[in-house]
């Protein structure tokens, strides 16, 4: 059970005491997007001050990398003119700036470039203007993936995007699938249970009890993008946390202050995010006609890049030469339970091309 103690829980209170209980997908869709209460849509969630830190916002060294990983796929291309740099559910900017600075190192790709920004949040579209506009650059922004050009190729960087597009859950019980909802309890509060009617058979057995995890809009995407890809050409890189093979588990997380805390609290100001399935999505990825590439954790990949390398050089000039390494150990580090293993990468291209950098071989951690 969950008190009241949002506009946005009111509201979705009276939504469901009107047309019965929200599937979770629309709770999350919500929850994060609403339009005047939705999480992303007011405010600035990112840093030791927000809720939540992403890999762009602990080491410069992130964008870097990427940004020269994507200048040598369009030397791969042919170096085409006037090709796409589109980051999905771009943060502040920050990833941008820093791979259009490291972008620098290959004129011709800096100068034909165009940058866009896939993003709903008025806040951060603000954020990501002043960030560019710092750099003497600016960018088009779109609501969606459909208006993105079609008319040239695309490169496309998503680093946790995924996890934040909603998701269902259905539910093992008495030998048929449920669906999770959001509905009320009996002293008015968010509470979650099953639908009455079977939802029909998932296509793999499972134990009493156990729940399948499936987001719809994220495979739907990636499909999308897949074909995209193989009609204009390009490359896609997808960093999120998540795994690598499909399986069953609730994997539905909100955070706030950098503390989990239970999924139903306070919507609309707590984040809500979901693990990644990565194997579907490769497969939706495939199903667009696109090739998906070996995945690779994020430590494999950033190792790959030069991580090491580059921090060596920025520690030469660095005031505090131990905060670039506990940065790299951050995102590099290849404990079980560090961001670097964490979160995995994913490479999709349109069929025939070369696979970005640090993607030509499987890795090891993941086989």
């Amino acid at each position: 059970m969950t008190s009241l103690n949002t506009p946005l829980a009111q509201e979705m209170a009276a939504l469901i005491a009107s047309e019965g209980p929200l599937s979770l997908d629309r709770f999350m869709a919500l929850a994060l997007g609403h339009p005047r209460h939705g999480y992303y849509m007011t405010r600035d969630p990112f840093g030791a001050g927000g809720d939540f830190i992403t890999a762009p916002e602990i080491s410069q060294i992130f964008g870097e990398l990427l940004g020269l990983a994507l200048a040598i796929t369009w030397q791969n291309m042919g170096a085409p003119e006037g090709v796409v740099v589109a980051e999905l559910g771009p943060g502040r900017g920050t990833l941008m700036s820093d791979a259009l600075r490291a972008a620098k190192a290959i004129p011709a790709f800096a100068e034909t470039l165009e940058p866009h920004f896939v993003e709903t949040s008025p806040v951060l579209m603000r954020a990501q203007a002043a960030r560019l506009a710092a750099d003497g650059r600016d960018a088009q922004w779109h609501a969606t993936i459909d208006s993105l050009p079609e008319d040239r190729p695309l490169l496309i960087v998503a680093n946790e995007f995924f996890d934040a597009l909603p998701v269902r859950q259905f539910q093992r019980a008495g030998n048929h699938w449920h669906e999770r909802l959001v509905g009320l309890d009996p002293a008015g509060g968010l509470s979650i249970g099953l639908a009455q009617e079977p939802a029909g058979n998932i296509p793999f057995g499972a134990a009493e009890g156990a729940i399948f995890e499936t987001s719809p809009l994220s495979l739907d995407i990636m499909r999308r993008l897949g074909e995209r890809l193989v009609q204009q050409g390009g490359a896609m890189i997808a960093i999120d946390y998540g795994h690598a093979k499909s399986g069953f588990g609730d994997t539905l997380q909100a955070v706030k202050a950098h503390r989990f805390v239970p999924v139903l609290t306070d919507p609309g100001e707590v984040d809500i995010t979901a693990h990644v399935d990565f194997a579907m999505l490769a497969i939706a990825a495939q199903r667009g006609g696109a090739v998906a590439h070996p995945l690779l954790t994020q430590a494999t990949l950033l190792d790959r890049l030069g991580i090491h390398h580059r921090a060596e050089i920025l520690k030469r000039k660095a005031e505090n030469p131990a905060e670039i390494d506990r940065a790299v150990a951050r995102l590099a580090g290849t404990d079980e339970a560090a961001m670097g293993q964490l979160f995995k990468a994913l490479a999709i291209t349109a069929p025939g091309m070369t696979p970005p950098p640090g993607f030509e071989q499987p890795d090891p951690r993941l086989s």
